[in-house]
């Protein structure tokens, strides 16, 4: 990873109080940590879970991007937003987030950047090692995480999205080198990721039979509220027969039937429509941090590519939604 050469000692504050961490994944993974800088765009429930981590485990900066006002939606999953209303008024969600993230952590340097990151020129997204879009359409997260893979530095793409009782991630590390400790001692693998777009480009029928339905659902919702003209999550059960009509158009386009993509999940996404439950905020959130960390630091096996959780089954699922090599 290229943030941080790991040259500069950690500092005795950063020693004592990462002391625990340290003992864990190493020093050397922490003074990758302590040099890395994050952004995040659009401070949802799940993203703030992810922020509260990464800022609590050291990394070296946290910018935040979101200029909307607090909603009723937002305060229900956003645990950092004061309950003071008159803080609210004259402040952005990612203004809000920021005061209350610098308590957690205050060698953390957490800033925020005004407007939307789909606009800003590439040359930009430089100064950062690692980019999380939260709740993003569909055509921003191919343009950024295009703009990512074009930069001469290698720069991580991660998206967290939570729609009601279920969520994703999605991670793009581009070519990327990974200690792991096996019995025989450590050594050094290799993970090749694709772009979003590629992965949601490939065929359904050339991917395994088991894949979660929420893969291919959450495709159809996503190409829905571009079509429509709908922002994220600008959704609703009264939408169903439209849903179902491009449901039906995906599937024969793939040549497969339209019950290959079960109508009730696609209901349950809909019923969600922009709200987030905060337990599988907090799940995503988890997860999203520790993969975030494994990235920086290049300790441990990254996921490769898709993380699923659905409170149906209480299970999170991995899936590499990547083209055979």
């Amino acid at each position: 990873m290229e943030a941080g050469d790991g040259e500069e000692e950690l500092t005795a504050q950063e020693t004592a109080v990462y002391d625990r961490q340290i003992r864990v994944w190493g020093v050397d993974a922490q003074k990758r940590l302590s040099k890395s800088h994050v952004l995040v765009s659009r401070i949802t429930g799940a993203a703030v879970e992810f922020c509260k981590n990464v800022v609590l485990a050291g990394v070296g900066s946290v910018t935040l991007m979101d200029d909307r006002t607090v909603t009723e939606d937002a305060i229900q999953a956003n645990f950092l937003i004061p309950p003071d209303e008159n803080k609210w008024k004259e402040s952005s969600i990612a203004k809000l987030c920021c005061d209350s993230l610098k308590e957690f952590n205050p060698m953390v340097n957490v800033s925020v950047e005004k407007g939307d990151l789909a606009d800003f020129e590439e040359e930009f997204f430089d100064k950062f090692d690692v980019i999380v879009v939260s709740s993003c359409s569909l055509a921003n997260k191919k343009k950024i995480n295009n703009r990512c893979r074009r930069r001469p530095k290698r720069i991580a793409f991660y998206t967290i999205d939570c729609r009601g009782l279920c969520g994703e991630i999605f991670t793009d590390l581009q070519d990327y080198t990974y200690g792991q400790k096996k019995p025989d001692g450590a050594t050094e693998s290799e993970k090749k990721y694709p772009s979003f777009e590629e992965a949601i480009s490939l065929s359904w029928r050339s991917l395994p039979k088991k894949v979660a339905k929420l893969f291919f659902a959450l495709r159809v919702i996503e190409n829905f509220e571009q079509s429509a003209g709908r922002k994220h999550g600008e959704i609703s059960m009264s939408d169903l027969p439209d849903v179902l009509t491009l449901q039906k158009q995906l599937c024969e386009a793939q040549s497969l039937s339209e019950s290959f993509i079960p109508a009730s999940v696609l209901e349950r996404l809909l019923a969600a429509g922009a709200r987030e439950h905060p337990p599988v905020c907090a799940i995503l959130g988890g997860i999203l941090g520790q993969e975030v960390i494994k990235g920086i630091s290049g300790k441990g096996d990254p996921v490769k590519n898709f993380f699923f959780f659905d409170t149906t089954d209480g299970k999170g699922i991995i899936e590499d939604i990547s083209a055979a090599d």
